[in-house]
């Protein structure tokens, strides 16, 4: 076996009463094309009761790479162990696999080939779901290099990426252990704004997201207080990391439509009244602070109107809206301007109660696309009929000179 001074990669594993999925999830470590010897694991049991300490210690003991295993009192979440295990890398890069989960076979190999051949600090490989949907609007296309504001990688903030050890030291960056759901947002949208560059392997599925029998996934649980914990500090980051204008608006829309809205979606129709209180309490210092016309603008209608009823604190005119968006209804279309507006009639359009902004209702090009009679085009059509004119002016004098 070739002797390697560093590991190429860490592979960083907490787990927790993760049995049987740990079986598949180290047999695919195992299976990995990478040379064993380019490869360590560090598995930190937290305080499990089904025999997953036990059996990381018999993986440990037979397998062709290094590995370590650290057993310790369960911390609460997953941010201790994965703290616990990044503590303990050597590796040039690590990459955090839960233990519920599994890798392609390739996916190490081919992910460190991609982070040295383009020098990047962030790796993202193909996810692809097991008995669970995966995000999937940023595998369209292999990237060599990108970065979070030219890219669909915002929609991916699960730990499971490659990172680039020296980044993440050269920034003492951790995993919050005070936050209790979306910790791996936090730490993920950071490297991604410190990485110099980001890479995306889409033409090979590197990881696959198993959901579990149990339903004891950990993204399933928490209560709704936690929600907003993670949204606060996310829209934190974001505000302290980028300057105000379409960049931090861009990355505003994230937090607002992944953990903020579904707060105001039909589960708000079955809360007590306490309950939907509370959470326009929760998210009113939230939208005065963050929520703005930028990031409205990239949302769908009806996306944009429940948060504007938000910032406004109305219950009541939100619970029509959210009553509307659960049957499924297609809002009808009115057409404006020769085509270039498109309104969608969602509850209390034009209402002279509600007082709601039509531009709140103004269908953004991508949605408006679907309806006939828009012409999206149209909207710039003062610009190009000016540009026509110039150059009908500049070929007449082309023209006279040349008869002249």
């Amino acid at each position: 076996m070739t002797v390697v001074t560093q590991p190429d990669v860490s592979v960083i594993i907490g787990a927790y009463e993760a049995m049987p999925y740990l079986v598949e999830c180290l047999a695919s470590v195992e299976a990995q094309t990478i040379d064993p010897a380019r490869l360590e694991v560090i598995a930190v049991d937290d305080g499990s009761t089904d025999g997953s300490g036990e059996y990381l210690e018999e993986f440990a003991a037979r397998a062709p790479m290094q590995v370590t295993v650290i057993r310790q009192e369960n911390s609460g979440g997953p941010s201790g162990p994965r703290n616990v295990g990044l503590g303990k890398a050597a590796g040039r890069y690590v990459f955090f696999l839960d233990a519920d989960d599994r890798l392609g076979p390739e996916a190490l190999e081919r992910m460190v080939a991609m982070g040295d051949k383009n020098g990047t600090d962030v790796v993202l490989g193909k996810v692809e779901g097991v008995n669970r949907t995966a995000p999937k609007s940023m595998w369209g296309k292999t990237l060599d290099r990108t970065d979070v504001f030219s890219s669909n990688i915002k929609f991916t903030l699960s730990a499971q990426k490659l990172f680039r050890r020296a980044l993440l030291a050269k920034h003492g960056m951790r995993f919050d252990e005070s936050l209790f759901t979306g910790e791996d947002a936090l730490f993920t949208l950071e490297a991604y704004l410190r990485a110099d560059g980001v890479s995306v392997v889409a033409d090979y599925p590197c990881y696959y997201l198993v959901g579990r029998d149990d339903g004891k996934h950990v993204t399933k649980t928490g209560s709704y207080t936690l929600r907003f914990d993670s949204a606060r500090a996310l829209m934190k980051l974001i505000a302290d990391m980028v300057p105000a204008g379409p960049k931090r608006d861009l990355l505003m829309i994230r937090p607002f439509l992944i953990t903020l809205l579904p707060q105001f979606g039909p589960k708000f129709l079955t809360d007590s009244e306490e309950v939907r209180r509370h959470k326009f309490e929760l998210a009113k210092p939230l939208m005065d602070a963050h929520w703005t016309p930028g990031v409205a603008r990239g949302l769908k209608v009806h996306e944009r109107l429940r948060l504007h009823l938000v910032a406004l604190q109305r219950a009541d005119l939100l619970l029509d809206v959210v009553k509307f968006v659960k049957a499924k209804k297609q809002a009808a279309a009115i057409l404006e301007r020769r085509g270039t507006r498109v309104y969608l009639v969602y509850p209390h359009f034009r209402s002279k109660t509600a007082r709601i902004p039509d531009d709140i209702y103004l269908a953004e090009a991508r949605e408006a696309r679907v309806f006939p009679g828009y012409r999206e085009a149209a909207a710039n059509s003062f610009f190009r009929r000016a540009l026509r004119k110039a150059r009908r002016m500049l070929s007449g004098r082309n023209f006279k000179a040349a008869a002249a």
